[in-house]
C-alpha cells in the first residue's frame, strides 16, 4: 500500500505560480511510477504529467508543456508540480497518483493504470 497526501494548492492569479507537492508513504516510494492528473468541474480526470521512478523520464500533457515542472525526491518520498504562468483553465482538483513501475518502459499517462490516489487538492486560478 501506498499512501498519498497532496497540498499547495491554492487561489492564484492568472499569471502566477504554484508547487504541489505528493507526499508518500508506504510501501518503496523509489520503485513507483508518479503522475498528476486534475479534474475540472462538469469534466472528466485528465493527465497533466508523469515521472518515472528514477526521475530521468518525464511526459506532459500539451496543454501544460512549457508551463509546468515534474520532479521528485526520492530521499524525501515526495513529487513535485511546479506549476507557472497558470491560466483560469487551469482551474482543477489536481491527484497525485502511482503505480508500482520499476521497470525502462516510459511513465504511463493513462489514469487507469495508477493504483494509488491522493485526495486531491484544489487548485483555482483568477482572471
Amino acid at each position: 500500500q501506498v499512501q498519498l497526501v497532496e497540498s499547495g494548492g491554492g487561489l492564484v492569479q492568472a499569471g502566477g505560480s504554484l508547487r504541489l507537492s505528493c507526499a508518500a508513504s508506504g510501501r518503496a516510494f523509489s520503485t513507483h511510477a508518479m503522475g498528476w492528473f486534475r479534474q475540472a468541474p462538469g469534466k472528466e480526470r485528465e493527465f497533466v504529467a508523469t515521472i518515472s521512478w528514477s526521475g530521468s523520464v518525464s511526459f506532459y500533457a500539451d496543454s501544460v508543456k512549457g508551463r509546468f515542472t515534474i520532479s521528485r525526491d526520492n530521499a524525501k518520498n515526495t513529487v513535485y508540480l511546479q506549476m507557472t504562468s497558470l491560466k483560469p483553465e487551469d482551474t482543477a482538483v489536481y491527484y497525485c497518483a502511482a503505480v508500482n513501475w520499476p521497470t525502462s518502459n516510459p511513465p504511463p499517462t493513462y489514469a487507469s493504470i495508477y493504483v494509488y490516489w491522493g485526495q486531491g487538492t484544489q487548485v483555482t486560478v483568477s482572471s
